[in-house]
C-alpha cells in the first residue's frame, strides 16, 4: 500500500498515544518464558516481529520461518541450538538470507552447537540440531550487533554451567546488553559485567513473577519528530513510559531538546512538548548505543533546516536494508545535501525541501515511519506503508489520530 500525504495545513491537537510494549524487551522475555513458564508478561509488543518469534517458539514444526524478523532469527538460532532433541530448519526473508549470522553460529559452535548452512556460507537458513551445550566460556567481538551477544546472554541460564563470555575489542550498544542483564536479573537470574567480561550463573526454576513491558521508546521517536517539526505549543501524550528506562533509546528526551522538544515524565506518560526553535545549527552525536533512532534524527534535522553529524552507526549496514545507504537515497531526493560512510551520516542545513516525492521503505519499518513527520512540510507519498507492522501496527491510526485536519488521497 503506497500513502499519500500531506499534513502542511494541519495542526495538531493535544493527543493520547498509548504505543504497544517494547519489541526488544518483549522478545527477551520471550526467550526465557520458555525455561520460565510461571514467568507471565504484560503489555508485549504487538510487533510482527514479536508475532513471528512467539510463533516459532510455539511451533512444532521442522521448518521455521521468520520473516523480515531480525531479532528472531538470532534468539532463536541460540535457543534452538541449546533446545535438546529439537531440530529445526530456521530460515526467513530473501533479505534475511543476505543477512550475516556467520558470528553468532562461530560463538555457539564453540559453546557445543550443532549449527550448519543450508545455503551460503555464514548466512541463513541454518539447520540446528538442538543439544546439551557442555561448554561454559566463550569471547566474541565487542563491536558486533549486540543481540548475537544477547542471543548467548538469554540461553545462559539454561546452560549446566551457566556462561562466561569475553568481549574482544571496543563494545557496541551497551545499553542492549545491560538491558538483557536487567531482564535476567528480574527473574532471578544472577549475572556481572566488569570491564570486558559478562558472567551468567545457571538458574533451573525462578519464583512467580510478572513482568509488565514498557512501551518502546523507538516508536515513540515519531512522535519526537512530529512535535518538533510542528508549531510552538504543540503537546502529544504518550505511554506507558519510565525516566528510569532499559532502553537506549530513552535517550530521546535528551536529544530532542535541542530540536525544541520538551519531554515531561508523570505517572506512567511521557508529555511532549514544542516549546521553542532548535537551540543548535548543527547536531552531534555518537548514537552507537541507540541506532535505531538515527533515521529519525536524520529526517528531522532535515525538516528543521540544520545540520547533522551522527556517528557511531555501523551496525545500520546489516539491518532490514543498509539504512545508511537508504537515507543517502532518499534525503538526497528531497534535496539534501548529504554524505555517508560505513558508520556515520553528514548532512548539511538546508532550506528547502522538494515536495511530492514518493519514498520506498526498502522493507524496512524505520525508514516509512522516519519520513512520515515530513508531510508537515511538503507533500510525500510513503510506498509500501503496511511494512510499519513489522514494529509498529496501529502506527498510521495514531499517527493520523494527531491531527485536526488530514488531506489524504
Amino acid at each position: 500500500m503506497n500513502l499519500f500525504l500531506d499534513y502542511t495545513d494541519s495542526q495538531i491537537n493535544q493527543k493520547s498515544v498509548e504505543i504497544s510494549g517494547s519489541k526488544s524487551e518483549s522478545n527477551r522475555l520471550l526467550i526465557l518464558q520458555q525455561f520460565y513458564s510461571n514467568l507471565i508478561l504484560e503489555n508485549v509488543s504487538d510487533s510482527d516481529d514479536s508475532k513471528h518469534l512467539t510463533a516459532a517458539l510455539k511451533s512444532t514444526d521442522e521448518l521455521v520461518d521468520i520473516g523480515h524478523a531480525g531479532t528472531a532469527m538470532r534468539f532463536l538460532t541460540a535457543f534452538f541450538s541449546a533446545k535438546e532433541g529439537r531440530e529445526v530448519l530456521l530460515t526467513g526473508s530473501e533479505r534475511m538470507q543476505n543477512r550475516p549470522i556467520k558470528i553468532l553460529v562461530d560463538a555457539l559452535r564453540v559453546l557445543g552447537a550443532d549449527i550448519s548452512y543450508e545455503d551460503k556460507e555464514g548466512y541463513p537458513p541454518l539447520r540446528i540440531k538442538g543439544k546439551t551445550l557442555e561448554a561454559s566460556s566463550v569471547g566474541i567481538n565487542g563491536n558486533v550487533s549486540s543481540q548475537y551477544i544477547s542471543a548467548l546472554l538469554l540461553i545462559a541460564p539454561s546452560l549446566k554451567n551457566g556462561l562466561n563470555i569475553e568481549l574482544l575489542g571496543d563494545i557496541t550498544s551497551r545499553p542492549y546488553l545491560e538491558m538483557t542483564l536487567s531482564l535476567l536479573n528480574d527473574v532471578g537470574v544472577s549475572t556481572m559485567f566488569n570491564g570486558n567480561k559478562i558472567s551468567v550463573e545457571p538458574k533451573e526454576t525462578i519464583e512467580d513473577k510478572t513482568i509488565v513491558v514498557e512501551s518502546d521508546w523507538s516508536s515513540a521517536s515519531y512522535f519526537y519528530s512530529l512535535v518538533a517539526l510542528s508549531g510552538i505549543d504543540t503537546v502529544i501524550k504518550l505511554s506507558s513510559y519510565r525516566e528510569e528506562s532499559l532502553q537506549g533509546d530513552s535517550s530521546l528526551a535528551t536529544i530532542y531538546e535541542s530540536l525544541g522538544v520538551i519531554t515531561t515524565f508523570e505517572e506512567n506518560t511521557i508529555i511532549l512538548s514544542k516549546t521553542s526553535k532548535p537551540t543548535t545549527q548543527l547536531l552531534e552525536l555518537n548514537l552507537v548505543s541507540a541506532p535505531d533512532i538515527a533515521q529519525t534524527i536524520a529526517v528531522t534535522c532535515y525538516g528543521l533546516g540544520i545540520a547533522c553529524k551522527l556517528t557511531g552507526l555501523h551496525t545500520l549496514k546489516i539491518k532490514e536494508t543498509d539504512r545508511l545507504v537508504a537515507l543517502d537515497n532518499e534525503l538526497t531526493k528531497l534535496g539534501a545535501d548529504i554524505s555517508v560512510t560505513n558508520a556515520s551520516l553528514h548532512l548539511k542545513a538546508s532550506t528547502k525541501i522538494n515536495s511530492n516525492c514518493s519514498i520506498p521503505t526498502y522493507h524496512d519499518h524505520r525508514m516509512a515511519m522516519a519520513f512520515a513527520p515530513l508531510a508537515l512540510k511538503v507533500p510525500i507519498t510513503i510506498e509500501d506503508a503496511d511494512v510499519v507492522t513489522k514494529s509498529f501496527t496501529s502506527f498510521w491510526e495514531d499517527f493520523k489520530r494527531c491531527f485536526a485536519e488530514v488531506s489524504q488521497r
